[in-house]
């Protein structure tokens, strides 16, 4: 997560003292940290914590903290099934003194009986990257993490936090900007504290949405530090009155929020997706043909996916949008690939990666990340072929469609027998996860809702 120093033993102590491990008492000490939250976050995306004072590291440490899993949402467990256990991953503890002084995050690795548990997320994307390991390669990602700025009215209705960001194309406007200084800053400040390599905070394209960006990194590290983040946004704002959201589609006539990610992949130094002297097929992206074959991989299977990207009843209000006050969506609706080209849902700025777009502000990275590599993996070891890449807002006539709704995205994942084995290689985990989608769909489905009252009320 960040660089940390690491903390001097005394050399007065014994020789087998002085070169014991270092623990996490040891570094949570050294950076002045009291409180540890011990996290992990639920197939939801739901962040889960206990706090631990630090003069109890050592039990948490050595696998002493046990969560009711059944309890903790959406985790692969019944009532009756035993604890959860919280292993702490000490790479990335990350001190948080702008929330509470002597505070610090450390994402941890849920065990069950022993075992990593494969229905945990953060288990789901260490077993995906370790399966891209034994072909020599490694992930990097970049994430773009949205959001809007909202206040409850007392009526239920949401309004933009800041009451004079009212224009219907806002984007990148400074004058938003300045009024949200405060908010923005300390939010930057506290990425750049952290190492994170915070590097432009922008106003979205919807009245109330911002962006901020941070540099890429490996693929676990990216995922913990989205959901710090959000953590982070939600507490700040919180202190200043506001409510953070992450929801895809806050307000019908806005553009809804996106969670995008910029992939490539590696083999140790060597960035593999650069076509290095080869003439690229005449193709004109600049990209090798093991990129190719991981773009199809994605591409073909974009409508499984999406049930990982676009994983609520809501994300598809933002996806099957066909306009918004800006003009656009800004969002894909066929899985197409291009160049320099944000109508796609793959685009590709550069020969050194390529941006996956149709993920939502509600995707758990750990999940999307995961299915997104595993989608391509099976692109590159089938030596799959996209074709030509796509025209500006074009898209051939035989590209899938994405999901109209939630429970299309779920009958998709269970047609897709690569991405419904994704999750820690057992079909079970994804058919556990599609059923409870669907439930979820259906939860949301047998509530009336005013568009119905007002539409059928009086029709007959």
């Amino acid at each position: 997560m960040t660089s940390l120093a690491t903390p001097e033993v005394s050399t007065e102590a014994p020789v087998a003292e002085s070169a014991r491990r270092i623990s996490l008492a040891d570094i949570a000490r050294a950076h002045d940290v009291r409180f540890l939250l011990a996290t992990f976050v639920d197939m939801t995306g739901k962040p889960c914590a206990k706090l631990v004072p630090v003069e109890a590291a050592d039990e948490l440490e050595n696998g002493a903290m046990g969560f009711a899993g059944y309890a903790a949402g959406l985790m692969g467990q019944k009532p009756q099934d035993p604890d959860l256990i919280a292993v702490p991953d000490l790479a990335s503890f990350t001190p948080v003194p702008f929330i509470k002084e002597g505070l610090a995050i450390i994402h941890c690795d849920p065990h069950v009986d022993g075992e990593p548990w494969p229905y945990a997320p953060r288990v789901v994307l260490k077993n995906t990257l370790s399966r891209l390991a034994e072909k020599g390669m490694q992930a990097k990602v970049g994430a773009e993490v949205e959001y809007f700025l909202v206040t409850k009215n007392d009526d239920g209705t949401l309004s933009t936090a800041d009451s004079k960001d009212d224009s219907p194309r806002p984007c990148y406007d400074a004058r938003g900007v300045t009024r949200m200084y405060d908010h923005l800053t300390s939010i930057s400040d506290a990425m750049n504290s952290l190492g994170w390599g915070n590097y432009a905070n922008d106003h979205e394209d919807a009245a109330g949405q911002f962006e901020q960006n941070f540099n890429y990194a490996d693929a676990l590290t990216t995922a913990d530090r989205v959901v710090s983040l959000r953590y982070i946004l939600n507490i700040l704002a919180g202190q200043r009155g506001m409510t953070a959201t992450f929801m895809p589609k806050p307000f019908t006539d806005r553009t809804g929020t996106g969670l995008h990610f910029h992939l490539s992949l590696w083999s140790g130094a060597e960035a593999l997706f650069p076509a290095g002297g080869a003439d690229d097929d005449g193709r004109g992206l600049g990209l090798s043909g093991l990129a190719y074959s991981f773009i199809a991989g994605i591409l073909d299977h974009a409508p499984a996916l999406q049930a990982f990207l676009a994983p609520t009843v809501n994300s598809y209000k933002r996806t099957g949008a066909t306009t918004s006050s800006s003009g656009a969506t800004w969002s894909p609706r066929k899985a197409s690939f291009g160049g320099n080209d944000r109508t796609h849902m793959i685009r590709v700025p550069d020969n050194n990666r390529i941006e996956l777009r149709s993920g939502d502000g509600s995707a758990n990275p750990y999940l999307a990340i995961a299915t997104a590599i595993a989608a391509g993996l099976d692109g590159v070891e089938k030596s799959l072929d996209p074709g030509r890449p796509s025209g500006p807002g074009e898209s051939k006539p035989d590209a899938h469609l994405l999901p109209a709704t939630l429970l299309h995205a779920v009958e998709a994942l269970r047609k897709d027998p690569v991405i419904l084995a994704s999750l820690s290689g057992n079909q079970a985990i994804g058919s556990y996860y599609a059923d409870a989608k669907e439930e979820e769909f259906l939860s949301w489905h047998n509530q009336v809702s005013d568009w119905e009252i007002r539409t059928y009320l009086t029709s007959i």
